[in-house]
Parts: structure tokens; sequence; C-alpha cells
């Protein structure tokens, strides 16, 4: 695992746990929200796979 990708992965999984970019954005040290907008871009991409679990309830 390289530098980058735990910085990477932590900044995905603080935005998928519903943190605030902007502090991501402070924390990780990047002067462009730009640059913080990547991990948004990525976490919202797998939410059209997502499939509730109330889709496979068998409701008669």
């Amino acid at each position: 695992m390289t530098v980058h990708t735990l910085r990477h992965s932590f900044a995905t999984h603080m935005l998928e746990d519903g943190k605030d970019a902007r502090y991501i954005q402070s924390l990780l040290g990047y002067e462009s929200s730009k640059t913080t907008e990547i991990y948004t871009h990525i976490t919202t991409k797998g939410m059209k796979n997502l499939k509730s679990t109330l889709d496979d309830l068998d409701i008669d």
C-alpha cells in the first residue's frame, strides 16, 4: 500500500461516512476543493449499483 492509496482510502471512507468534504480537504491539506471532489465522484459512482434490502422481501 502506498501513501497515496492510504490518503485516497481515508478520504473516500470519510465521505461515505457523511463527513463534510471541506473538513476532509483541510485534513489532507488540499488547497483546491477540486482535488477533494475527485473522491466525491468515486463515492457516488457506486450508488447506481446499490439495491435496497426491501427489494429482497417476498411480500404478497
